[in-house]
């Protein structure tokens, strides 16, 4: 039975809510003690000009609940937050790397999308990532958090900053009710949900966004896998290239990556991080965002995707793109080459 639950232990729930491993790069340091650790830290963060080596160090390898376990020690001996004290000690891209590190995963995409739609303007680049990319249960425990965090609802924010289709989207994905996968091919289904999509689109003069809606946030993801493809003998164009063709802007960006993300999870984020590495200015913030939510998550796979599709691994273009304490931190939590 140890073994059982051991193995259960190391499951979670993909895309569509089948269970399947986890792949994380960070995993829990084996000999552990919170007490050293946070003394560690204080000292790091008293020394004169901050020894940033230390707090990295140990912060990136260490797996969320030890570091829920340092932040209590440090309190207990420093007499104030961890949170407060390493704001005050680092700053730039490794500050926001290192603060988002001491959140639970639900958390950090919580004040993620929070942050989003602070003051003026919205990130919706962020919006579109987070909320297209989560399971089911990622997003209800996002949901869970964002209320218990700022007092609010996920929903009524969103309502609030965004408009029109994009919106629409946005709250039928935040409602989470992807149907489960089913051991049972029905393919009758599968033709119908095909017949549709191209019937309320490309067929006709302007598109049903309401049944996109509908098919893309609710069915399966096996189950649009297969949609996806039977898709093609209906239309002259495959769903990437049908989407192109009907909608633009955020929603069409939106409906692009639930169908990179339906396809190949692995591959969108690795893409994302390739993107944002090729850019004249390099996004620390979406090279961060995907770093720190997938490394206790995933992000093993999305390695294997990026040596696969990229010729170079993860590391390597990290060790090229970025700099200093920031790029460390980040190959830490990357943990090796491929």
């Amino acid at each position: 039975m140890a073994l059982v639950s051991e193995y259960l232990t190391k499951l979670t729930l993909s895309y569509g809510g089948e269970r399947e491993p986890k792949s994380p790069t960070v995993v829990g340091a084996y000999d552990f003690n919170p007490e050293v650790d946070a003394a560690k830290i204080e000292t790091a963060i008293k020394t004169k000009g901050v020894d940033e080596q230390t707090i990295i160090d140990i912060l990136t390898k260490r797996n969320c609940s030890q570091r829920s376990e340092i932040a209590f020690e440090y309190e207990k001996r420093a007499k104030k937050d961890l949170m407060s004290a390493l704001k005050g000690a680092l700053s730039g891209s490794l500050e926001s790397l290192i603060l988002g590190l001491m959140k639970s995963v639900p958390q950090y995409d919580a004040s993620e999308l929070k942050a989003s739609m602070k003051g003026l303007g919205t990130d919706e680049e962020c919006l579109i990532e987070i909320m297209c990319s989560r399971n089911n249960e990622e997003l209800m425990e996002i949901k869970k958090v964002y209320r218990d965090m700022f007092k609010k609802e996920l929903e009524k924010d969103i309502s609030g900053d965004t408009s029109g289709d994009f919106a629409k989207l946005l709250l039928a994905l935040a409602q989470a009710k992807r149907d489960e996968p089913s051991s049972v091919v029905d393919y009758e289904k599968i033709d119908n949900d095909a017949r549709t999509l191209y019937d309320t689109g490309v067929r006709r003069k302007g598109t049903d966004v309401t049944t996109w809606i509908s098919i893309f946030t609710e069915k399966s993801v096996p189950h649009l896998q297969k949609v996806f493809e039977k898709y093609k003998r209906y239309s002259p164009y495959d769903m990437k290239e049908s989407i192109r063709k009907e909608v633009k802007g955020d929603l069409e960006r939106s409906f692009l990556t639930l169908v990179e993300c339906l396809e190949n999870k692995h591959l969108y984020f690795a893409s994302r991080l390739i993107d944002a590495m090729k850019s004249k200015s390099v996004k620390d913030k979406v090279i961060t965002r995907i770093i720190v939510s997938r490394c206790e998550v995933d992000l093993m796979k999305v390695r294997k995707e990026f040596k696969r599709n990229f010729g170079k691994s993860l590391s390597q273009a990290i060790s090229e793109q970025t700099k200093g304490d920031y790029q460390r931190a980040l190959l830490n939590l990357v943990g090796g080459d491929d």
